[in-house]
């Protein structure tokens, strides 16, 4: 039976070092992971004990195509909390995941053939599922100077359809300010380009808040998750905030597509936003393994990292190491014991030369990991 042209896609690489780790992992060796974005962490307690009333007082059928309207509502508040955005819940949609939301609005804004910009190193799937669904990624190849961010020079004349970012990004962890995010908005926005912000790091920053693109104008999506601060990767369950006239389109979109996120899911969302003695603990251990990763790498030898103000990776240029990162990526399993990801999941030209390393795990775990690489760099 043939396939489409459209399913010819890459893999998701970080997705076959995990499964690497598990084959070694089976075989009895003790693997540190470091691959995946992924919190160490379960979903809060809160949570937990809100779905076990909610099944115990009935069945757990459809929800509406928009999401639980409590659910909404509390997204909305959530923003004047962190923000201080007054935001209308109607615009507020609940998702199968970030990866829902992303498909939804890429549906919605985008027409087969468009060019969308994403910077690069940047999350793969956004490359994947734009070429899924017949759209054209365009790399933005990012500087160091600009903290691997895109700036408006790198799209101006390209005409693009859309432009999506990142902050705090996937996989170095740097943030937009306010003036950058307002820059690539205005920018986009001139260029008759739709804007798409990926805020599902949000929350897990050590320096400063991260700014929303809703900040800076109403005129913009936004995705967000429950994965990442709010520990509840396996339930798939994230948002979207739309503006006001699109709230219709995405909703159309969505109950042909999905239906709607899991409903239990969208009850257990809805508790753990208010778990914030037990989100904040997590947070204290990002903040103790992010500082022992930025003493601990330069000492193994990984010196040339990006500054990571938000999320849990360091992306690490290897490039005086190696000119094969997956090769090398293997080798620190094989030897140390550490799953990585090399960096051509994120950036297909210059990823050859690039590692990511994640610390969303225990801090007992990070200690182990850094001293294995430690010794893997003395030995090699």
């Amino acid at each position: 039976m043939r396939t489409s042209t459209r399913s010819n896609v890459d893999p998701f690489i970080v997705m076959d070092v995990m499964e690497a780790a598990r084959a070694a992992e089976d075989a009895g060796r003790h693997i540190i992971h470091m691959e995946v974005g992924q919190p160490g962490t379960g979903a809060p307690q809160a949570a937990i004990r809100a779905l076990q009333d909610a099944m115990a007082a009935g069945p757990l059928g459809y929800t509406v195509a928009l999401g639980l309207p409590a659910l909404r509502a509390r997204i909305a508040r959530l923003y004047g909390e962190w923000y201080d955005i007054d935001l209308n819940p109607d615009r507020v949609v609940i998702t199968p995941g970030a990866s829902g939301g992303f498909i939804l609005a890429f549906n919605a804004l985008f027409d087969s053939g468009d060019k969308v910009g994403i910077g690069a190193p940047g999350y793969p799937s956004y490359r994947q599922i734009l070429k899924g669904l017949g759209f054209v990624p365009v790399d933005l190849p990012t500087a160091t100077e600009h903290r691997l961010q895109p700036v408006p020079s790198d799209f101006a004349g390209l005409d693009l359809a859309g432009l999506l970012v990142a902050s705090p990004a996937n996989p170095s962890g740097t943030m937009l300010d306010r003036a950058a995010m307002g820059a690539l908005v205005d920018a986009a926005q001139g260029a008759g380009a739709s804007f798409i912000s990926d805020e599902i790091y949000h929350g897990i920053e050590y320096e400063a808040k991260a700014v929303s693109a809703l900040n800076v104008s109403d005129d913009v999506y936004v995705i967000n998750s429950f994965s990442k601060y709010f520990s509840m990767t396996g339930w798939r369950v994230g948002w979207m905030v739309v503006p006001d006239d699109h709230v219709r389109v995405i909703e159309r979109i969505a109950q042909n597509m999905f239906i709607c996120a899991p409903h239990a899911s969208q009850v257990a969302a809805l508790a753990a936003m208010d778990a914030t003695d037990e989100l904040e603990g997590n947070m204290a251990v990002y903040r103790a393994n992010r500082a022992l990763m930025l003493d601990g790498l330069p000492k193994a030898g990984f010196s040339n990292i990006a500054p990571p103000d938000g999320a849990f990776y360091v992306y690490a240029d290897v490039s005086d190491l190696t000119d094969d990162s997956r090769a090398f990526a293997a080798e620190i399993l094989d030897k140390a014991g550490v799953a990585v990801t090399p960096g051509l999941d994120f950036d297909p030209v210059r990823g050859h030369h690039t590692l990511r390393f994640s610390y969303a795990r225990s801090t007992e775990d990070i200690t182990e990991g850094l001293a294995r690489l430690a010794k893997f760099m003395a030995e090699r």
